[in-house]
């Protein structure tokens, strides 16, 4: 890790699992053969999939990415690295070479093109003026930098402290509508966790719109999040469901307990990364929710 690069290191990565991808691929194929299919959203991806190796994302559009074009900036003054996303600052961890941004950078603008299935708005699904955001697991920020000049007050949660500095850095502007809380959101309330019904009460405060990507802890959020789905007037909720293959459908039984209309993003996912990957292999990116 010291000598070879991460770039170099996430190739031969990728080279060691080509039989895996590639079976995976296979057996996707072969599924959906067997299977027949009417959904024209999977005979895209079926299609993509008959020319094309497996991939978290599998479609074209990636590939209008390159990270060699992306400008990593420095600045002296906090010692980090920024990129500047939508003519704003936006830092990133003080571990990362210019290499990683660069990589994980290129990554999260494929993963928020509107065409992506990782994508959390689309046109009739977005923020207004005067809303009131949770962006849970905040990570780098770019959902939340996306949408501060709009919004009149946002919470970000992020436990990560090297994420914590880098979000301090690129909220500094915005210092009046932002607000870093450093707990996980679940459905405990102790030193470092807080349920959605807890907050909301402490805080006194009522979400108009709440993303949340936190790595398959996203059921954990929900059962703690009864109440506030069950009082709210009105509320939108964009929840990543890829991260385990039961998400989608257990989310979308929950949400309909409080009467709300669920949509999915575009498109699917091959989410790879999980070891237990199986048939039907292709997953949503996320549910909106909206009451």
């Amino acid at each position: 890790k010291l000598l070879i690069p991460l770039v170099l290191r996430n190739r031969v990565t990728m080279l060691r699992n080509a039989g895996g991808l590639n079976t995976i691929r296979k057996n996707i194929l072969h599924y959906y053969q067997e299977k027949g299919i009417t959904d024209i959203e999977i005979a895209q991806v079926l299609d993509y999939l008959k020319k094309k190796p497996a991939r978290l994302f599998p479609y074209h559009f990636p590939d209008n990415y390159q990270p060699a074009n992306i400008k990593v900036c420095h600045d002296s003054g906090n010692g980090l690295n920024y990129v500047l996303h939508q003519q704003k600052r936006m830092y990133f961890k003080r571990s990362w070479c210019s290499e990683t941004i660069r990589e994980k950078y290129n990554d999260l603008l494929i993963e928020q093109d509107r065409r992506s299935p990782h994508c959390y708005l689309d046109e009739e699904f977005a923020v207004k003026p005067g809303d009131v955001v949770a962006d849970i697991g905040a990570a780098e920020g770019i959902f939340a930098l996306s949408v501060i000049e709009i919004i009149d007050k946002i919470f970000l949660f992020e436990t990560d402290p090297e994420w914590i500095e880098a979000l301090q850095a690129t909220f500094r502007l915005w210092g009046n509508k932002v607000e870093i809380i450093h707990k996980f959101v679940s459905d405990q309330n102790n030193e470092s966790n807080i349920s959605l019904d807890q907050f909301c009460i402490k805080q006194d405060v009522s979400f108009d719109l709440i993303k949340v990507d936190v790595d398959g802890a996203e059921l954990s959020l929900l059962n703690g999040a009864r109440k506030m789905l069950a009082n709210a007037d009105k509320i939108k909720l964009a929840i990543c469901t890829y991260h385990q293959q039961e998400d989608e459908a257990v989310f979308r039984s929950i949400f309909k307990c409080y009467n709300m209309i669920v949509n999915p993003s575009h498109g699917y996912m091959v989410f790879y990364y999980d070891p237990h990957l199986a048939s039907p292999y292709l997953r949503r990116g996320l549910l909106r929710a909206v009451k």
